[in-house]
C-alpha cells in the first residue's frame, strides 16, 4: 500500500483500479490525497488544496458526439473545453456534455472522480497539449480525494491519448 507523508506524518493510501492498472504497465505515478469539499469538486479547489499551479491539474470530461459517440477530453483545470475544437478533432459535427446521471454507468466513475485511465471501454481520448509543457501533471486518480501525478507522456502512452488543442481561446 502507497504512503504519502503529509505534515511529518506517514498516510496509509488505498490503491485505486487507476493505480493497479499503472502498476501492472510498470507506469511511474503518486497517489496524492486532498481535503473534498462536497459543494465545491472544481479542479480549481483541487489545486489549491494541492497547493499546485491550476495549468498543472487537469480534469476529465466525457462528451457524446453527432456521429461517432463518446470521447474523453483532459483539459487544464481552470479551462473549458471547445465543443467545436472537439468535435472536429473527433469527427463529429457537434459534441455536448453527457449527462451528470450518465456519468458512472458509461465510465465507473463520479463527478469530481473521472479518470480517462480504466473507463469501462475505451472512449476516444483527447488531451490539452499545454500536458506536454510539464514533468508531470496531476489527474482524478479515480476517486474523490486522491489526484494521481503522472508525466504526460505516460498518461499519453497508457490511454492512447492524441494531445491537440481542445480550449477556447
Amino acid at each position: 500500500m502507497p504512503e504519502y507523508i503529509s505534515s511529518g506524518k506517514i498516510m496509509k493510501i488505498n490503491k485505486t483500479n487507476v493505480a493497479r492498472i499503472l502498476d501492472r504497465k510498470n507506469i511511474e505515478y503518486g497517489l496524492v490525497p486532498y481535503t473534498v469539499d462536497e459543494n465545491d469538486l472544481a479542479a480549481t479547489h483541487v489545486a489549491a488544496e494541492l497547493g499546485e499551479d491550476i495549468a498543472q491539474v487537469f480534469k476529465t470530461l466525457v462528451l457524446r458526439g453527432d456521429r461517432n459517440g463518446l470521447l474523453v477530453c483532459v483539459i487544464p483545470g481552470d479551462r473549458e473545453v471547445d465543443l467545436k475544437k472537439a468535435a472536429k478533432l473527433s469527427g463529429n459535427k457537434k459534441v455536448e456534455m453527457i449527462a451528470m446521471r450518465e456519468l458512472l454507468p458509461l465510465t465507473g466513475y463520479i463527478r469530481g472522480g473521472c479518470c480517462p485511465i480504466g473507463m469501462k471501454k475505451p472512449y476516444p481520448t483527447w488531451i490539452h497539449s499545454t500536458c506536454m509543457d510539464f514533468p508531470f501533471i496531476y489527474i482524478s486518480a479515480g476517486v474523490r480525494g486522491l489526484q494521481l501525478k503522472i508525466a504526460p507522456q505516460d498518461l499519453v502512452s497508457v490511454t492512447g491519448a492524441q494531445p491537440a488543442d481542445l480550449i477556447s481561446d
